[in-house]
């Protein structure tokens, strides 16, 4: 049983109990998340496309732990013009366990 879901402009095959690490969600550790745009479905023997999505279709997930990944420099330069800009940036990101996807 797996199925496609999309979070963050982003897609994800999931099963039930992967974790995955998505943009940030808004919630606290502990709370079950629901992800209602379902590409594709599949409970092995058929599979389900949606146009764009499935309607009758939900992944529930449990939030495991809010976080900032590794940071990325931006450095900027300009020869000869003494114009350097340093700057970093890390991004949020949330780590859900798929307890179950609901067809």
């Amino acid at each position: 049983m797996y199925a496609v879901i999309q979070s963050g402009g982003k897609q994800y095959r999931v099963t039930p109990g992967l974790s995955i690490q998505v943009e940030k969600l808004p919630g606290n550790v502990g709370d079950s998340i629901t992800f209602d745009q379902v590409l594709i479905a599949s409970d092995g023997d058929k599979v389900q496309v949606g146009k764009p999505h499935l309607e009758n279709v939900k992944v529930v997930g449990q939030l495991k732990r809010q976080g900032k990944s590794r940071k990325v420099l931006i450095f900027k330069i300009k020869r000869r013009k003494n114009y350097r800009r340093k700057r970093g940036h890390r991004q949020e990101f949330s780590l859900v366990q798929i307890e179950n996807i609901l067809m």
